[in-house]
């Protein structure tokens, strides 16, 4: 949708349509296929978290989604979720499971060359055993002390001075490693082109620096180019701020690691299947050491209570429809005019459905799992994703619109009962 045709409908008021009442009796109806339900539906959304090495989870789930014939229109990212959901909207279909691999297997290499042969080997060798507790979380602890030291190749390099040696004020003085590799990689991978079409939405979060507040840069208002991908995964103090537009712009994760509010409260409103996918939980064990702590910090403040704002919306959107439904009925000579006009901004008679997806930790995975760039966690993270979302698919009825009345809908397949 081009930017003026979304101003256009955003002006349009609000149409109210009459809830339909159900037959006293009905006949048990067949529950479509997933992608049939879709159909059903004016927008379909996939809205990814950030969380860096874990990204390849969502990936599994886009797998799957794109297998089972669903087709998102709309994607939303924050930080890894931004990169991921760029090169999703920045490509056809048929080419986006090939670029997501393309990007994977480039930034789980070592920016640099290890310097031994047989290390090299040792590494692809051990990449393809199976996931092994013990074995995994060595591997994990020299995947992250690999990131940290020789940086990730596309994506970060380490500066040649630390910040205390740099020029006050400069991009050095205030980050340790240069994203510039990130931006040839998305310049290669993404067609920003397609991103600012007709064909596909995309809407990034990032923290604008001075004044702390989070920002969302929709291709439906804005031109989005591979400068606001980079803002939104500039955690500092890793990697420089991004200068957008004069500004300079952080993670969008500091402040609201979850762009899901935003996608169901931008106008105008449609009936919306949204697929949101975290890669942080809000529920953990009680730590035991210092290290678990770090971790279970880390999960608390990444994953932005996801639950709470989506219920928070929830309750909004059941009292927007309500409304609507209740001024509907009502004589219109009754309603004061001024009363009318006061109350069609929060008017709404769509229907949202948020099916939700968590990654899950392994036991052995510790602090350090967002930067442990290794190929073994990649795939596992890549395979349990795929697992989930086809758990998920397997649940038809998660998919079929809400009625008008109810307004809005959430799944989960892990509180569902549908695996830990």
């Amino acid at each position: 949708m081009t930017s003026a045709r979304v101003r256009a409908a955003a002006r349009r008021p609000v149409r109210v349509r009459a809830a339909r009442t159900a037959p006293a009796r009905e006949t048990k109806r067949r529950i479509p296929p997933p992608a049939e339900s879709a159909q059903r539906y004016e927008t379909v959304a996939l809205v990814l978290q950030g969380g860096g090495a874990l990204g390849a989870y969502q990936c599994g789930v886009y797998e799957a989604l794109h297998a089972a014939g669903l087709r998102p229109i709309w994607f939303a990212g924050t930080s890894i979720g931004a990169i991921t959901a760029a090169i999703l909207a920045g490509n056809a279909p048929e080419r986006r499971i090939e670029r997501l691999r393309d990007f994977w297997n480039t930034v789980c290499e070592p920016a640099a060359t290890l310097p031994w042969p047989s290390a090299t080997a040792l590494r692809d060798a051990l990449a393809w055993l199976p996931p092994n507790g013990v074995l995994s979380a060595w591997m994990g602890a020299l995947s992250a002390a690999g990131a940290l030291v020789q940086g990730q190749r596309g994506f970060f390099v380490p500066r040649a001075l630390p910040p205390f040696a740099q020029q006050p004020g400069s991009a050095g003085a205030t980050s340790f490693y240069d994203t510039a590799p990130l931006k040839s990689t998305l310049e290669r991978l993404v067609d920003f082109d397609r991103i600012n079409s007709d064909h596909v939405r995309l809407c990034i979060g990032a923290t604008e620096v001075a004044t702390g507040n989070v920002r969302y840069f929709d291709s439906a208002t804005e031109r989005i180019g591979p400068e606001h991908i980079m803002a939104s995964g500039a955690l500092p103090p890793a990697f420089p701020a991004v200068l957008i537009e004069g500004e300079p712009y952080w993670d969008g994760g500091i402040v609201s690691n979850t762009p899901l509010e935003y996608v169901l409260e931008s106008s105008p409103r449609r009936d919306t299947l949204a697929f949101q996918v975290d890669l942080w939980s809000a529920r953990g064990i009680v730590p035991r050491t210092l290290l678990d702590v770090l971790e279970r910090q880390k999960d608390i403040r990444y994953s932005s209570r996801t639950r709470m704002g989506t219920d928070t919306v929830a309750a909004r959107q059941r009292l927007r429809n309500a409304l609507a439904l209740l001024l509907d009925r009502l004589p219109k000579e009754q309603l004061p005019a001024d009363l009318v006009a006061d109350l069609q901004p929060w008017l709404c008679d769509r229907v949202f459905n948020v099916i939700h997806l968590i990654y899950r930790a392994k036991p052995y995975e510790e602090q350090f799992k967002d930067y442990a760039f290794g190929r073994t966690a990649m795939r596992e993270h890549w395979a349990q994703g795929f697992a989930d979302m086809e758990r998920t698919l397997a649940r038809p009825a998660f998919f079929v619109p809400p009625p008008r009345e109810q307004g809005m809908v959430t799944h989960d397949i892990h509180r569902a009962g549908g695996g830990a």
